[in-house]
Parts: structure tokens; C-alpha cells; sequence
């Protein structure tokens, strides 16, 4: 019997072992850079995975990163390839017919970039000009709304590294992407040097959200409290500050 007791007993240890072990599939894209992308040895790495790393410390659980195209993102959610998407995706009213999200773990703004011999006054100076931007994205979403209408000629790109590689080659004049990532995947690089910023800081809620959340299906409430709870505890037990000095120069979490 006490052997019985002590088997059963080493098997309820490694249950609970087990379930605190479990894996969390985490969708990435990664040509995100500085946000997510591969070191030389093609290993995933940036601050959303140093992020998604961070909470599945506090959850208890084994991230396992999947990669997946960005227009694919949500689709393969709902398809329940992965369990939550950790990749700068911004919570939008469109979004959240779709998936849920938690509370946001980062939130900076998008620019206008193009070639710096280009006379920018207003989004019509841009008219005729070749934007690159990702599919799927909000800065698609903000390209398609505001300047096709003008003239801007707007095509979408499976990888965002896929409109540099295109701006650099002369096939397009510019982009619309978040500022922190597009210094760090392109102007801060010896490409970028003639390529600029113009216009507002764009954080238009309809367009852009309110920031980067986890994306995850409908109906996992205890998974979306556990992943609010351990944003919070990451945020303050300076988990969340060490990472962000990291990557960034500012503070990415925002107001």
C-alpha cells in the first residue's frame, strides 16, 4: 500500500510538472525587425519573442514559436495551429470581430517614409508615388484609406523586409510603417540613408488600434487573464523595462 501511495503520489508530481511545462504556440512573422526577426544562425529573436519568453516564465508554460505569414495570422489562430499571436499585432475594432485580444503590451506610433529628394507638403504631393506595405497590416489599412484616394499608388507586400528589398532596388518610393521598426529594419541601415520621414506621427484609433496586444481565440478567458496578469507583473518587477532598453531608446509601452 505505501508503495502504491508513494507511485501514485510521484505521479501526481508529474502531472503537475507536466501542466506547469505545457507548451504555448506562439505565432510570429519574422521579418519584423527590431520587433521579431532571425539571428544569423536563423533563430528567432527580438523583443516580442524576448516578450512572449518573459510571459511564458510567469504562465508557467514552454513557448514554442511558429512562424506564419502576416496575412495568415488570424486564419491560422482560428484554425488553432498556434495559441496566441505575440507579434506587434494592433488590437482594431476590425480585429476583435475576429479574435480576442489582451491588454497591450506596446504601443508606437507609424510614419510615412520616403526617398528624401521627394517635395512632401500634404498626402496629395504624393500622388503617382509607389508605396510598399504589409498585407494585412494597419498601415494597410491606413495606405488604402487615405492615400490611394489621392493617387498614391499602394501595393502590399507578404513580409515587410520584402518592401524594403523593393525600395532599395528603386521598385517603390516609400513606405507607411511603424517608427520603431522601420528604423531599425531600415533607415538606420546603409539602404535607408536617403530615405526619411514626412508628415504627422499617424495613430488614427480607426486605423491603427490602441496598441500591441496577444491575440487569441474567442472564449479562452483563463488564458487571456493569466497573459493580463503576468503583462502586469513583467511591467512591474522591471522585467518589461530591461527588455524595452534592450531593443528601443524610448519607452515603446506608450500612454
Amino acid at each position: 500500500m505505501k508503495k502504491l501511495a508513494l507511485c501514485l503520489a510521484l505521479s501526481a508530481l508529474s502531472f503537475v510538472a507536466g501542466a506547469q511545462t505545457k507548451d504555448l504556440k506562439v505565432a510570429i512573422d519574422a521579418t519584423y525587425e527590431p520587433f521579431t526577426f532571425k539571428t544569423a544562425d536563423g533563430k528567432p529573436t527580438g523583443f516580442d519573442v524576448d516578450i512572449a519568453l518573459a510571459l511564458c516564465e510567469q504562465i508557467k508554460r514552454k513557448c514554442v514559436f511558429v512562424e506564419q505569414v502576416w496575412d495568415s495570422m488570424i486564419p491560422g489562430l482560428q484554425a488553432k495551429k498556434y495559441d496566441v499571436i505575440i507579434s506587434s499585432m494592433s488590437i482594431t475594432e476590425d480585429r476583435l470581430k475576429a479574435v480576442d485580444f489582451t491588454d497591450k503590451y506596446y504601443n508606437t506610433p507609424s510614419k510615412i517614409v520616403v526617398k528624401n529628394d521627394i517635395k512632401f507638403t500634404d498626402l496629395a504631393s504624393l500622388k503617382g508615388k509607389k508605396i510598399g506595405v504589409l498585407k494585412g497590416s494597419t498601415q494597410e489599412k491606413y495606405a488604402m484609406g487615405e492615400l490611394k484616394p489621392v493617387g498614391v499608388v499602394v501595393t502590399p507586400y507578404e513580409a515587410q523586409d520584402q518592401v524594403y528589398l523593393d525600395i532599395k532596388s528603386g521598385r517603390l518610393d516609400g513606405t507607411v510603417a511603424d517608427v520603431v521598426e522601420v528604423n531599425g529594419g531600415f533607415l538606420s541601415k546603409p539602404e535607408g540613408k536617403n530615405y526619411g520621414f514626412v508628415g504627422p506621427e499617424l495613430n488614427i484609433p480607426k486605423y491603427f488600434g490602441i496598441g500591441a496586444g496577444i491575440a487569441l481565440r474567442k472564449g479562452e478567458a483563463a488564458l487571456k487573464g493569466e497573459l493580463n496578469a503576468a503583462i502586469k507583473t513583467i511591467r512591474a518587477n522591471g522585467t518589461y523595462k530591461k527588455l524595452n532598453d534592450k531593443y528601443f531608446k524610448i519607452d515603446v509601452y506608450g500612454a
